[in-house]
């Protein structure tokens, strides 16, 4: 990793977050107020949208299920959500954060999704000293770069590389190979993560058995992967792996095709979660895999509802028309532990106490349980699954389980076939 980076990435924040406080007034929360506050910040919009589909529709169902108050402990609370856009820039998302903490006063900080959005909010509400809870962000890129030590106010559930990893690997070994991996990362917060070469997938790749080529990151946003192709092509590469937005992904796609570059497995994480993205892809899309989050066929159930991951996922395609995407049950199941964490809060007008249920969070939810502790103590790991992306039966693709075996939590739905391109 590159450690003088990410390490500047937080002196900067930090050092923005001090200036900050020291031009804001003195902050004053009023015991007498029923009114519980939460900042919830999220990319709605920039080349992260796609994590932030979900949010709206999430928000919207939050506000309905909370209009009447929560009770916590014999009183009746009001809910009043302040939900900013992060843009996809970890530098607004840090400024919205300290806005929210510091002139919004709120009591609990939930930033939605992304590194570059939990990262620098999960900064700013350690400095503060508010509880945050955040997921959808492997848990390394949220903590390793803030040291990688127990933190006092931030939380995080899901995955980290080490699933991914072993998720990838067993997907590669489950079809023919000469086991020769090509790595595209992003030179930025996750690609630095990601592309570690003591924690990230060069060295446990290596480990498996694999061969890696590394090339030079790429420019988020770049419109020419030919230093990438030929350095996969000199190798050999049978297998593409590694972390791509959509927008990177489509471009590098079609520039591989056409450099004639056509491996025989193509695993990318973030850039194939979504259905919309494959589609962006169109014909060269089908036959690609990826890390799978959550599914409709997830075996959990909501526990502020009782309704089953496919009944959600069948809610948002009756009311947007859109087919299901991954975020969409962590976009649920973040509020699920919210309200856990607020209804068992000694006072929940108080930040100490609700950091104090937080951190003592037990809950069954629909992205499985939430227990901070084990791997790090600020950390919950959820499951991942394999997937790929085959012909639809409604829509133009499908994704179907291919990998369960790290976590099996479900029967595997197929087998994975290589690419045909």
């Amino acid at each position: 990793m590159d450690r003088k980076r990410l390490d500047g990435m937080t002196r900067r924040s930090i050092l923005a977050a001090g200036v900050a406080a020291l031009a804001a007034p003195a902050v004053s929360r009023a015991k007498s107020s029923s009114t519980i506050k939460i900042g919830f910040v999220s990319p709605r919009t920039g080349q992260l949208s796609q994590f932030g589909e979900t949010d709206e529709y999430a928000l919207n169902w939050i506000r309905k299920f909370l209009a009447g108050g929560l009770d916590i402990r014999g009183k009746k609370y009001s809910i009043e959500i302040l939900d900013r856009d992060a843009q996809s820039n970890p530098n607004r998302a840090s400024e919205l954060a300290g806005e929210l903490i510091q002139n919004g006063e709120v009591h609990l900080m939930v930033p939605a999704s992304t590194t570059d959005v939990t990262l620098p909010v999960s900064e700013q509400s350690e400095l503060y000293g508010v509880p945050c809870v955040s997921s959808t962000a492997p848990w390394q890129a949220v903590i390793m770069p803030r040291g990688g030590g127990q933190f006092q106010w931030t939380y995080h559930f899901f995955w980290g590389l080490e699933d991914i990893i072993t998720t990838y690997v067993n997907i590669w070994r489950s079809t023919e190979s000469n086991h020769k991996v090509g790595l595209l990362l992003p030179r930025n917060a996750d690609g630095e993560v990601w592309g570690d070469e003591k924690i990230g997938l060069p060295p446990s790749m290596r480990k498996a058995g694999f061969d890696v080529t590394a090339p030079s990151k790429f420019q988020p946003r770049t419109n020419d992967f030919s230093a990438q192709i030929a350095e996969f092509k000199k190798a050999g590469c049978d297998i593409l792996g590694g972390l791509v937005y959509p927008g990177d992904l489509k471009t590098y796609v079609l520039q591989s095709a056409q450099q004639n570059y056509k491996p025989r497995v193509v695993t990318a994480a973030a850039g194939l979660l979504f259905p919309s993205a494959v589609e962006a892809i169109g014909p060269l899309g089908m036959g690609m895999s990826t890390e799978v989050w959550w599914t409709p066929s997830f075996p959990y159930k909501s526990s502020l509802t009782g309704e089953t991951s496919a009944e959600l996922a069948a809610k948002w395609e009756s009311s947007t028309g859109k087919q299901w995407t991954q975020p969409l049950g962590y976009s649920h199941a973040i509020w699920e532990v919210i309200i856990d964490t607020l209804r068992r809060s000694r006072d929940p007008l108080d930040r100490g106490a609700i950091r104090d249920a937080l951190k003592t969070t037990n809950l069954h939810t629909l992205v499985g349980q939430v227990k901070f502790g084990g791997v790090h103590p600020n950390v919950s790991k959820t499951p991942i699954l394999g997937g790929q992306w085959v012909k639809g039966e409604k829509r133009p693709f499908d994704l179907k389980i291919v990998e369960t075996s790290l976590y099996p939590i479900m029967e595997p739905e197929g087998k994975l076939k290589p690419m045909s391109w």
